[in-house]
């Protein structure tokens, strides 16, 4: 099920032919998913996509999580002054992307410096792989709180939740978020090589004179596309385009990928493209994923959305405060233009690793999406506290994640 929304143009020129060629497509998805129904879990039904959505993803069988704590590996911190076990209590959303033949993976790393969500100080790790699963890792941050011109939105907090894209001329540009334990800052990193990266500051520092540079924001997903079979930034009219948000997903533009312009609304606020919704895995927050993908259909933009904790107004089938994967398609001639949306999520919480760590109430956070060797791999953090990996072969539709059944 999707919600759908008419635009002008789209009704009449899809002929009859295309009609039923739609119509067929759906028939044979239909009948692969309803195959593989008897091997749902007990309580569950089959969760068939539609044809603009990318998936459904599947966790490759005894791999996951791909990612865990490292107690043993410290390195020198500017900010403490001391040796730091930098990943030694959790490891988790990772970004990703390809350089050299190999999936990179920027994950979010906490040391042990505190107790509870937010109050420790995090650090982003540099994994590599050949095959998307097994990692081979830096044993040094590769984006950390230093002392140079960010010191005052980093420290003590860090650098948290990295979304990583690429130019066609090789320019790795990451957004992530700055905490001071104050306001958390949605800024921009860009790099060469991965490891030596220049801190550009919050992204929003000169749009309108300053007005939204001390905005809490967070959550940059850039849009790209798939050219000679690589995934790289993309524009739309003329520009770079990148939603952001975690309450609600909005919209911005950049000619140069460093200083971004929030899209604002007819009456000079925020605009919206979604919001979450009662009743809905999303009644929470609707919190923007991996870069978004610009495809023949539109761009398609995973989002995480938060089931809320509100009895009269969260998704009963979910757990009540739980972060499952939904997806979004939008217009690519306007990208704040929402066409459709899932009803139910792709990608939800299913192993325990994803229901057990910092977050119990079962989080699959997803950051990562790359192309590579003709699959998509989806990359997500577990439970705040882990990192794993999903597989789609276009080449085998598969269904997302079974949805449960309210008796």
């Amino acid at each position: 099920m999707v919600i759908r929304e008419k635009y002008d143009g789209v009704a009449d020129g899809i002929s009859m032919m295309s009609r039923k060629a739609g119509l067929l497509l759906s028939v044979v998805l239909c009948l692969l998913c309803l195959a593989s129904y008897a091997a749902n879990p007990k309580g569950t039904r089959t969760n068939i996509l539609p044809d603009w959505a990318i998936g459904g993803f599947v966790r490759p069988l005894h791999a996951n999580p791909i990612i865990i704590p490292n107690a043993t590996i410290v390195f020198d911190c500017l900010m403490r002054g001391t040796k730091v076990g930098w990943e030694e209590s959790d490891v988790f959303n990772p970004a990703a992307t390809v350089k050299n033949g190999k999936i990179c993976v920027l994950y979010r790393a906490e040391d042990n410096s505190a107790k509870g969500i937010g109050t420790r100080t995090s650090r982003i790790g540099l994994a590599e792989s050949v095959d998307g699963i097994t990692m081979k890792r830096r044993t040094r941050p590769v984006m950390f709180p230093d002392n140079d011109v960010m010191k005052e939105f980093e420290w003590p907090g860090g650098c948290e939740d990295p979304r990583v894209a690429v130019t066609r001329d090789g320019l790795y540009v990451m957004a992530y978020t700055a905490w001071n334990r104050k306001e958390p800052r949605l800024c921009i990193a860009t790099s060469r090589d991965l490891i030596k990266w220049e801190k550009q500051g919050p992204a929003f520092a000169k749009a309108y004179g300053g007005r939204f540079k001390d905005m809490a924001c967070k959550s940059g997903a850039m849009v790209t596309k798939i050219q000679q079979g690589k995934q790289v930034l993309a524009k739309i009219n003329g520009h770079y385009f990148m939603y952001w948000g975690e309450d609600q997903v909005c919209g911005a533009t950049s000619d140069d990928l460093i200083n971004w312009t929030p899209v604002l609304d007819e009456k000079g606020e925020l605009a919206c493209v979604i919001k979450p919704r009662a009743h809905y895995f999303d009644s929470a927050l609707t919190e923007c994923g991996p870069p978004a993908v610009l495809t023949d259909k539109g761009i398609v933009l995973f989002y995480n959305g938060k089931n809320g904790t509100d009895e009269t107004k969260r998704d009963k089938r979910f757990a009540a405060g739980a972060y499952c994967a939904g997806q979004l398609l939008t217009s690519p001639e306007n990208p704040m233009k929402a066409l459709q949306r899932l009803d139910v999520p792709f990608f939800r919480p299913m192993d325990a690793f994803e229901k057990s760590g910092q977050y119990v109430d079962g989080t699959v956070f997803l950051e990562g999406l790359v192309f590579f060797k003709h699959k998509w791999y989806l990359y997500y953090g577990c439970a705040d506290s882990k990192v794993g990996v999903a597989i789609y072969d276009p080449a085998k539709k598969t269904c997302g994640d079974p949805i449960p059944v309210l008796n």
